[in-house]
């Protein structure tokens, strides 16, 4: 008898479809129901309701979901892990373009391997392309061991084009979960870091610490969300959990353009400026006295809608995005409130880099002034502080975006050149009646150059008291300033938002050539 043949009938559409469609549901388990609710019980988000909840509806396109490893070492030829542990794909925030990556902790705990990270950077490359935002959350143990070398290499690809889009689109870094070791160096090439509470970021662990050192840290004091901004300077926004987080980086979306080579996007306003009376008084006769500079800062933003950037780092100098009719602008000001607002090593480099980022992506700088100095000290000066506030001056001076100076009180010494001086580049500099602009206070120069005639005198205090108000009335006077045309205008408090208004609208087609270089030795 002749055998019967086995006849395979190839698989119909109907059941091509199911067979994608199952796939798909697999994959988007991620690393199985268990975890994903162990995620959740934790009252973080996973890694696709992160994405969900950041971009419009119905706008996500992910890319390379059935992207696999091919690692064979340790038995992960035997594992196929979801999406290669994380999801990548593009989307509209408020229908605006962004591409996205999130690592999916439920996944081989998001660890970082060849696919994983070749993922992420094709993601960016398409980001640099297309010149649309790169938003990357960060929730993994780090790197994949099982690939050994392939995993680093990963990451250095990662590195490298996070350096070759910084300062064509802007990069966001959520750091929603643990980023340690190489993987929390991305973060920190990217433009703005949102932490969330829940999350840590360090180098070495609490464990390696203690082996190589001795000291006994917690994973919190190490990485958690305020050290790290506070005492590191690497975060720019604390959130409280992931859903605070993305309605951070949508908001501070809405004040960035998509590119370099986009203006910030204008937002609908009546272009009414009244003027406000109130600012008149808002600010102490008396520089001594305190006051918090956001205070001002609201009274000058449209809606009082103030986007503090690292409010908890260097506080003496403050930072943020606002917008005047409209307008987005970056605001530096400093902080009376916290050491008189004087400019140390750490309010340098905060003021410097974020005066860099908003040049790079044409957003106007209104700078307010209120500032004694440069912090004096045996600490500041070995810590660099000539080189920090270098930063300061280079980094205003290399900016050609339209630059406001309003200077409220005290304006002394280098510090005052710092602040975006006129001779620094400044295109509008105003002063209130209030303002005090000279190489240093009037009890100091007064201590210093009339030493003589108040020993002389009979009543040294009243001579002393005098000769201030002399000093005052002839050396730091704005209109001596203004005589020489180091300030352009003496203006009331409460015309203020109006002479930001009118100079941005007169500043906005601002063009400005520099010598062609490749780039300039920023002191670092």
């Amino acid at each position: 008898m002749s055998e019967e043949k086995v006849v395979v009938k190839p698989k119909t559409m109907a059941e091509k479809l199911q067979e994608l469609r199952n796939k798909r549901e697999a994959a988007h388990l991620g690393g199985g129901a268990d975890r994903l609710d162990k995620q959740r019980s934790q009252g973080k988000l996973t890694a696709r309701e992160r994405i969900d909840y950041l971009l419009d509806p119905e706008s996500f396109q992910e890319y390379n979901l059935f992207a696999r490893h091919r690692a064979v070492f340790f038995g992960l030829d035997k594992k196929e892990f979801s999406a290669d542990g994380v999801v990548t794909g593009s989307g509209y925030v408020n229908s605006r373009q962004v591409f996205v990556a999130s690592q999916d902790f439920t996944v081989g705990g998001g660890a970082v391997g060849e696919v994983h990270g070749d993922k992420i950077v094709e993601m960016m490359n398409l980001a640099l392309k297309t010149g649309s935002p790169m938003v990357i959350f960060n929730d993994s143990g780090g790197a994949r061991i099982q690939e050994g070398i392939d995993s680093l290499a990963a990451y250095s690809r990662i590195f490298y084009t996070n350096t070759l889009l910084s300062g064509v689109v802007p990069q966001i870094s959520i750091i929603a979960g643990p980023c340690a070791g190489g993987a929390a160096y991305s973060p920190a090439l990217t433009d703005f870091i949102i932490q969330t509470r829940q999350s840590q970021m360090f180098i070495t662990g609490p464990s390696v610490i203690k082996q190589v050192t001795g000291e006994t840290v917690t994973g919190e004091n190490l990485g958690g969300a305020m050290v790290q901004m506070a005492k590191a300077g690497n975060t720019h926004f604390i959130a409280e959990n992931d859903d605070h987080a993305i309605e951070i980086a949508q908001k501070l979306l809405s004040f960035l353009p998509s590119n370099n080579l986009e203006d910030p996007p204008i937002v609908d306003h009546d272009c009414v400026v009244d003027i406000d009376e109130e600012l008149n008084t808002l600010v102490p006769d008396d520089t001594k006295r305190a006051y918090d500079v956001r205070t001002v800062i609201e009274r000058l933003v449209d809606d009082a809608d103030f986007l503090e950037v690292q409010e908890h780092f260097a506080k003496t100098a403050v930072i943020g995005f606002g917008r005047v009719v409209g307008r987005t602008i970056g605001i530096v000001a400093n902080q009376p409130n916290f050491m008189a607002g004087v400019l140390d090593i750490d309010s340098s480099d905060k003021i410097a880099r974020f005066v860099r980022f908003c040049n790079a992506f044409n957003i106007p700088l209104v700078t307010l002034v209120d500032v004694p100095g440069f912090l004096p000290g045996v600490a500041q000066e070995y810590g660099g502080i000539i080189r920090h506030g270098a930063k300061v001056l280079f980094a205003y001076s290399a900016s050609t975006v339209p630059k406001i100076t309003i200077i409220m009180r005290k304006a002394y010494g280098g510090a005052y050149v710092a602040m975006c001086a006129k001779e620094l580049g400044a295109d509008c500099v105003a002063a209130w009646p209030s303002a005090e602009i000279a190489v240093m206070g009037a009890e100091g120069a007064v201590a210093v150059v009339f030493r003589r005639e108040i020993e002389e005198a009979e009543d040294k205090e009243a001579k002393r008291q005098e000769l201030i108000e002399k000093y005052r009335e002839t050396f730091s006077s704005p209109y001596m300033a203004a005589s020489r045309r180091l300030v352009d205008d003496i203006i009331e408090p409460a015309e203020t938002r109006r002479y930001i208004a009118q100079a941005l609208e007169s500043m906005h087609a601002k063009r400005e050539l520099r010598p062609e270089k490749k780039h300039g030795n920023m002191p670092l």
